[in-house]
């Protein structure tokens, strides 16, 4: 692994997820669901966020889920910035194989994330092969092929062994450690003084967090000199700028786009 990239950091990660609890999260309950959700067609983005959620952890939820509506095996979404994670990559990087299982037995589309950690040697070398520098591609939330490989614990260790002679299979970004005050970043911040739009900087074992109201929060990875980028979109930046030891303002940046956010 990247040494960047600690146990610590993944943890705060991917904690969040794990326990939906710990932001007040209530599953949709049937009696929640009107007959046509306001974006029929498309399936109720309720439901295919709960079904993302849930099959990092939950093998009953997700079955009771993708046996009512198989279509929702294919569940993906957005966690910010470009993250996009998808119902069958969060067993995957969870090492879920009961999990995975479910959801292949119900339609989900396995992708080489998947197969790592399966433990399915000849598919993902088959990929590696087929697609120059496949390995090097990382996976929802920045983790690395090697990391899926190592998930799926001694059934996928020919597939560990294959990564780890490709030399290439765990690279993440080159990250630094957090300032010690990490107390200098940790506030509310607002993108205008008209507006409601809000975020707020948070820390988790041991890592720091983007949090709009009412969502998970994204990690963020220290880059240096006070930027950082989300856990999952290498190319947008968060760049605080400090004052008195204290950041007063947050510059996001994307290839198309920049936003300002002041200190509340």
């Amino acid at each position: 692994m990247n040494p960047g990239i600690t146990r610590r950091s993944i943890l705060g990660a991917i904690a969040p997820l794990t326990v939906p609890a710990l932001l007040g999260y209530r599953p949709v309950l049937a009696a929640d669901l009107s007959p046509r959700s306001p974006t029929f067609p498309a399936q109720d983005p309720r439901l295919v966020r709960e079904t993302v959620l849930y099959a990092h952890s939950d093998a009953q939820k997700v079955l009771e889920l993708v046996e009512a509506r198989p279509e929702l095996s294919n569940s993906a979404i957005d966690w910010g910035f470009g993250d996009w994670e998808s119902a069958i990559g969060a067993a995957a990087h969870m090492g879920r194989r009961d999990i995975a299982d479910t959801l292949l037995a119900h339609g989900a589309r396995p992708d080489i994330f998947v197969f790592a950690m399966l433990g399915r040697l000849e598919a993902v070398k088959a990929m590696v092969e087929g697609v120059e520098g496949l390995q090097r591609t990382p996976g929802p939330h920045g983790f690395t092929l090697l990391f899926h490989a190592r998930a799926g614990g001694e059934e996928a260790a020919a597939v560990v062994s294959y990564l780890e002679g490709l030399g290439d299979a765990d690279i993440g970004t080159d990250t630094k450690p957090l300032p010690e005050k990490t107390s200098a970043y940790l506030s509310s911040y607002r993108y205008d003084s008209g507006s409601e739009d809000t975020f707020t900087i948070v820390e988790a074992r041991g890592s720091l967090g983007l949090q709009r109201p009412g969502a998970f929060p994204r990690s963020l990875f220290h880059l240096g000199d006070n930027e950082f980028h989300p856990g999952g979109a290498r190319s947008i930046r968060v760049r605080f700028s400090l004052e008195g030891g204290v950041a007063g303002q947050v510059d996001i940046y994307d290839p198309e786009l920049s936003i300002r956010a002041l200190r509340e």
